[in-house]
């Protein structure tokens, strides 16, 4: 028998999804780490060609587009991330590439906003990046397009601003690891069912952010993505 509560719970956190009065239930957010080569070289780091990796982001860090962020505690050293995301629509389980691809309901522009400090203090000491990545109201998303609407994965300008000034600007054509290889992969590890998102890493040119500044990012056939950064509380 289900005992009640002890607490209230909140809801799943949603995304809008571009021509349906519903929206899509975020249940896990995965992430892929160094997936385009110039971003891992201006990190310092050498890609890995033999299988993706990933960390991972509470559900409860989902945030919707245009709307005000305070500055997070423990950092002075906070990153953008722009990111293409993807968005599980049907259960799949060690799944191959054409398998992967059909599973997947849409995309969407994602940010994710880093506590770089505290990354790579952790990365240092070979310890998890929780801290740094798991970081409350951190994982910004635009409406979904479903993935028939966007069409082939590849082309796709994919950018991002500060205050109007470019500072990300790249192609989906440069991801490492792409979409159909990411999910299959994943799904060797997980039960992927719809709830399930991907973000999929960041081209190079990240950098910080201050209280006051205006992020604006991109990916050509989606909606944009728009985060204001507040003051710290």
């Amino acid at each position: 028998m289900t005992k009640e509560a002890l607490f209230p719970s909140p809801a799943w956190p949603s995304v809008p999804v571009k021509g349906e009065n519903a929206a899509y239930p975020v249940h896990r957010i995965f992430c892929v780490g160094r997936n385009y080569a110039a971003h891992a070289a201006e990190m310092g780091v050498e890609v890995d060609r033999e299988a993706p990796f990933y960390f991972t982001k509470s559900a409860l860090t989902t945030q919707a587009t245009d709307t005000t962020i305070a500055y997070p505690p423990g950092t002075e050293n906070f990153h953008y991330e722009m990111e293409l995301t993807i968005f599980i629509g049907k259960p799949v389980f060690r799944a191959d590439p054409a398998t992967a691809a059909a599973a997947i309901y849409g995309y969407a522009c994602g940010l994710d906003m880093t506590r770089r400090d505290l990354q790579l203090a952790a990365r240092a000491k070979q310890r998890p990046w929780d801290l740094g990545k798991d970081v409350e109201q951190s994982a910004v998303f635009a409406g979904i397009t479903k993935a028939e609407a966007f069409g082939e994965v590849g082309p796709q300008r994919i950018h991002l601003e500060v205050n109007g000034d470019v500072k990300q600007d790249a192609h989906l054509s440069d991801l490492i690891w792409k979409v159909d290889e990411i999910v299959g992969d994943l799904s060797h590890y997980y039960h992927l069912a719809p709830g399930d998102v991907i973000m999929t890493g960041t081209p190079a040119g990240v950098g910080a952010v201050v209280a006051g500044d205006v992020i604006t990012g991109g990916i050509d056939g989606l909606d944009p993505v728009k985060l204001t950064v507040g003051a710290a509380e």
